[in-house]
């Protein structure tokens, strides 16, 4: 049996009308309310705000369903310990310094070669394992 991925849904408020758009699986969707125009990650009937390329905007609202529904985005399918420790890491890292880990720090760390990590988050420390991790879209080199 094929696990399903996270429905991705658009919802588009103007004036007292709601419309949703249904997208189809991993992908994300753009809608414009007035002047503003935001990005909505939605799975399991809860939605989260995203930019444009996909990091949440309220780091507050992370959990680990949200971490396997943005990792299944991304074509990974579950996530293993390994996976968890590279997470709790960059999130500790995060917590404590504001700013997600350099690669060489969260490899010394974690004990992960580099290309263990992109064995693990195949779109690399920062597109991948800090969008899992619930942190907002890192500066520099990650």
């Amino acid at each position: 049996m094929r696990e399903e991925l996270p429905i991705v849904t658009a919802r588009t408020s103007i004036s007292s009308r709601e419309t949703y758009h249904k997208l189809g699986i991993g992908g994300y969707m753009v809608f414009s309310a007035g002047a503003v125009e935001k990005r909505f990650f939605t799975w399991d009937s809860h939605e989260v705000e995203v930019d444009d390329d996909g990091f949440i905007q309220q780091p507050e609202l992370w959990n680990e369903q949200l971490a396997l529904a943005l990792a299944k985005t991304d074509g990974v399918s579950e996530l293993t310990d390994r996976h968890w420790k590279v997470i709790r890491y960059i999130r500790g890292y995060y917590h404590e310094f504001e700013i997600a880990p350099m690669i060489r720090k969260l490899c010394k760390e974690t004990g992960f070669s580099l290309r263990e990590i992109y064995d693990l988050f195949p779109s690399g420390p920062a597109k991948g394992a800090c969008k899992v991790a619930g942190l907002p879209k890192p500066t520099g080199c990650v």
